[in-house]
C-alpha cells in the first residue's frame, strides 16, 4: 500500500490524496460503506460499484470469524472472491465488538476471551490470532487489536488501557511481519490511537504507535457518546502528532456534518453504519436536509427523493412513493432509502475532494453544512 498526499487546502487542514492498493486506487477523503459480514446491507456489489461508486468497503473480523468462519473464507480464496468484490477491503480487528460484550468477555495480557453472541461458545482473540484471521480474510488494510475503553473512563483506566493497546499493537506488528499475505495480493496494517478524551493520552498513544511504525493510523474510541466538539478536539490533538505522509482513518464516524468537520481537521478515511442503519429505519440524508420518510407530510409529496443529487434512486422515485413503500413494509422502500444515504455520503466526499483541490474547502463547507443539517 502507498499513500500519496496530493494537496492540502490552503485555508484548513483538509487533505486530498490517494491510496494505492493491489485492488485499486482509493481517492481521499473517502467514506467506506460497512459490510460487517461481507455484505453492505441491502446493496449488491454491482450496485455499490455502478450506482454508488464505492471505492472500498469494510468488513469485520469478529463477525466473519464466527460466521462463515476462517476455513470457509480460505476455501473461497478470501473475502474478495467470496463476496464478489474486486475493489479494496478494510477489516476492523473485531476489538470494538468484543469489548462491547462486556458481560461475556475477560481481558488479559494474552488477549480477550469472549463468548460468541451466536451460540455462547468461548474464543480467544490474541493479537496474533487477530492477525491470522485478517490474513485469512484477505483484507487490503488490516487493523491491530486494541481495547476500546468506555467513553466515561477515568484517566487512570484510560492510561492503563492504552499501555495494553500499545503492547498488543507491537505484537500485532511483529506477527504481521513474520507471516506473509495470502491470495497473491499485499496487505497493510494500521495502528489505532486510543486515549478516550484525554489530550495527553491521545498524544502519547500516537507517539508510541509512531515508534512501532505503521503505513497508516486510525483514531479509535470516539463517537461513543461524547459531544461532537470534544471529538473534534481529540482529532486535532492526534493529527498534530500523526505524520502528514500517512493516511488517517477516523473509525465509526459519523453524520455528514461529522465527516465534513473532520476532513477540515485532516482526516482521510471514514466508516459508519449510519447511512445503512438509518436507511433501514426510513430516515434519509439529502442535499436539502434530513427527512423521516415515515412522516405523514410526505404522503402527497411528489417531488424526487433528492432533487439535488443526480442518482437513479434520487431522481426516479418520489417521496410519496417511498413513504408508501416504507409504510407498506416493502423491501424496495428500505433499499431506496439505503441507496440514497450511501449516495449522499459519497457525494459529500467527492465534493469535498474537489473543493480541497481548488483551495476552497472552507467556503464549500460553510455553504453545504446548513442545508445538510436541516431537519425537513
Amino acid at each position: 500500500m502507498e499513500f500519496i498526499l496530493e494537496h492540502t487546502d490552503a485555508g484548513t487542514g483538509a487533505r486530498a490524496g490517494r491510496i494505492e492498493t493491489d485492488h485499486g486506487t482509493i481517492l481521499t477523503p473517502v467514506f467506506m460503506p460497512v459490510g460487517t459480514v461481507g455484505s453492505v446491507k441491502g446493496v449488491s456489489p454491482r450496485e455499490l460499484k455502478s450506482d454508488i461508486n464505492a471505492q472500498i468497503t469494510l468488513g469485520n473480523a469478529y463477525h466473519l470469524y464466527l460466521r462463515p468462519g476462517v476455513d470457509i473464507l480460505k476455501k473461497a480464496g478470501g473475502l474478495h472472491r467470496f463476496q464478489n468484490w474486486d475493489r479494496p477491503i478494510l477489516t476492523d480487528s473485531g476489538g470494538y465488538q468484543v469489548f462491547s460484550l462486556s458481560g461475556i468477555r475477560k481481558l488479559t495480557e494474552e488477549g480477550v476471551r469472549f463468548q460468541s453472541h451466536l451460540d455462547g461458545s468461548y474464543h480467544l482473540f490474541s493479537p496474533e490470532a487477530v492477525m491470522d484471521i485478517q490474513r485469512a480474510i484477505g483484507a487490503d488494510i488490516m487493523m491491530v487489536l486494541d481495547e476500546c475503553p468506555p467513553g466515561d473512563s477515568t484517566h487512570r483506566y484510560a492510561d492503563d488501557s492504552n499501555h495494553l493497546t500499545i503492547r498488543w499493537a507491537r505484537r500485532c506488528r511483529e506477527h504481521f511481519d513474520q507471516n506473509p499475505a495470502q491470495y497473491g495480493h499485499s496487505q497493510a496494517l494500521f495502528g489505532i490511537v486510543q486515549g478516550v478524551v484525554y489530550p495527553d493520552l491521545r498524544r502519547k498513544s500516537a507517539e508510541q504507535l509512531l515508534e512501532i511504525g505503521f503505513p497508516g493510523y486510525a483514531i479509535g474510541g470516539l463517537s461513543v457518546g461524547e459531544p461532537s466538539e470534544q471529538m473534534y478536539d481529540m482529532v486535532e490533538v492526534v493529527n498534530q502528532v500523526l505524520p502528514a505522509d500517512k493516511p488517517r482513518y477516523l473509525m465509526g464516524v459519523g453524520t455528514p456534518e461529522n465527516l465534513i468537520e473532520n476532513v477540515a481537521r485532516g482526516v482521510d478515511m471514514f466508516d459508519c453504519v449510519m447511512p445503512t442503519r438509518n436507511g433501514r429505519n426510513g430516515s434519509i440524508f439529502t442535499t436539502r436536509g434530513i427527512a423521516n420518510m415515515k412522516n405523514a407530510r410526505w404522503k402527497d409529496a411528489f417531488e424526487p427523493v433528492d432533487p439535488g443529487l443526480d442518482a437513479y434512486h434520487s431522481s426516479a422515485f418520489t417521496k410519496a412513493y417511498v413513504r408508501h413503500l416504507i409504510q407498506s413494509g416493502e423491501i424496495l422502500g428500505i433499499r431506496i432509502t439505503t441507496m440514497q444515504n450511501l449516495a449522499l455520503y459519497h457525494w459529500v466526499m467527492r465534493s469535498a475532494r474537489e473543493a480541497i483541490l481548488e483551495d476552497r474547502y472552507g467556503e464549500w463547507m460553510n455553504t453545504v453544512l446548513p442545508d445538510l443539517t436541516a431537519r425537513l
